[in-house]
């Protein structure tokens, strides 16, 4: 009977390349949000070394008290870093892909459903797209597609801010900036663009 049933196995109903796709994607949801939780500590470096109260930052990031205060105990030994410069013009490889990034975000609300940018947008919010040197240049690609192609349609601003950006990012900075990492600077730069496409700064 034993050697009967192993003759009549139930076929399986998940392929091995299918769970591999959903543990990739499971572990690409994982890794976004181990990295906006340090993001978001180091933003709270940064605001501490602005001098923003506790109460401030808590309510701004909608944290409890007691969590903010222990970001500024460990924090608190810490050397001081160098002042931040908030001027969108800065030419250093992480605040032009923030700069990038903010607009193709941009491009893709203006455009909804027609911007070929959009699904590029919606992979790095999701964690699935990293800033490598081979994902800004496709990512600079579709942004230039759809400048070119909805050219009567777009802000002229939006042109404009892509000219600079795209110079920036054709000449490596002469020097590194050491005022912020790499991810603190880009969504900065990220926020600071969006702001002043939209007329908000």
């Amino acid at each position: 009977m034993a050697g009967e049933e192993s003759t009549h196995r139930i076929p399986e109903a998940l392929t091995e390349e299918q769970a591999g796709r959903m543990l990739a994607d499971m572990n690409e949801v994982i890794r976004a949000g181990e990295e906006m939780r340090k993001l978001r500590a180091e933003m709270i470096k940064l605001f501490i070394g602005l001098g923003w109260t506790q109460d401030r930052i808590a309510r701004l990031a909608a944290m409890s008290q007691p969590a903010v205060s222990k970001h500024v105990a460990k924090y608190r030994t810490d050397a001081p870093s160098p002042p931040m410069e908030l001027s969108l013009d800065q030419y250093d490889t992480p605040w032009l892909e923030g700069r990038l990034w903010a607009l193709a975000e941009e491009i893709s609300e203006t455009l909804r459903d027609t911007a070929h940018c959009t699904r590029y947008v919606d992979a790095i919010a999701r964690g699935k797209k990293r800033f490598t040197p081979e994902n800004v240049d496709e990512l600079r690609r579709l942004v230039e597609k759809d400048l070119r192609l909805h050219r009567a349609t777009i802000p002229g601003s939006y042109q404009e801010a892509y000219d600079k950006i795209s110079r920036g990012l054709d000449v490596p900075p002469k020097a590194a900036t050491t005022s912020g990492s790499a991810s603190v600077r880009r969504t900065l730069a990220h926020r600071i663009q969006r702001d002043r496409l939209r007329g908000d700064a």
